[in-house]
Formats: C-alpha cells, sequence, structure tokens
C-alpha cells in the first residue's frame, strides 16, 4: 500500500514508465490504482524510431505487471515522508513476517 499510496501524491505529474519491453513512455498521470496499473495522458514515446505505430497514441492505459520502472520528477519525490511511511508500515507487520 506504500507504493499505491505515495503514486496517488503524483497525480497530475509529468512521469516515465518503462515497461518490461523496453518501451518507455513519458506522460502526464492521470490515475493509479491499488494494483498500480497506471492511466497516462499527453504520452509521448522516448524512442519514436523503433515504436513508429505508437505517434498515433494519445493516452494509455499499462497494466501494473508490465511496469518495470516509474522514473518521477526528483522536486516531487519527499524522500523523509517515503522514509517514515515505510518505517511506520514495518512496524504494522505482524512478528512473523519480518
Amino acid at each position: 500500500m506504500l507504493f499505491y499510496s505515495f503514486f496517488k501524491t503524483l497525480v497530475g505529474q509529468q512521469v516515465t514508465v518503462e515497461l518490461k519491453n523496453d518501451l518507455a513512455i513519458t506522460g502526464l498521470l492521470v490515475s493509479v490504482d491499488q494494483f498500480l496499473n497506471i492511466k497516462l495522458d499527453n504520452i509521448k514515446v522516448v524512442e519514436e524510431s523503433r515504436y513508429p505505430h505508437m505517434m498515433a497514441v494519445k493516452n494509455c492505459f499499462i497494466r501494473g505487471s508490465v511496469v518495470r520502472y516509474v522514473q518521477l520528477p526528483a522536486a516531487s519525490v519527499d524522500t523523509a515522508l517515503l522514509q517514515d511511511a515505510a518505517r511506520r508500515e514495518r512496524q504494522q507487520q505482524p512478528a512473523g513476517r519480518k
């Protein structure tokens, strides 16, 4: 739930999503769900020469299981808040799951 909550705070920001098939898509983050499925608007493909069929696509839905990386704007990442949230989540886990 930590990543889901974090990505919800990034709605409306420009992100780059790299897929497991090496396709990298940059766009405006519209929504994210609990499975980390991602919706992007105003997309641009990083290597248009390799994926010319993607030039006509303006928005997309990306299934969470095919995402390799999500690149975020550095200014939008509050590392202290993330560390604190991770610490709290760790403390809430039952003793057997550490």
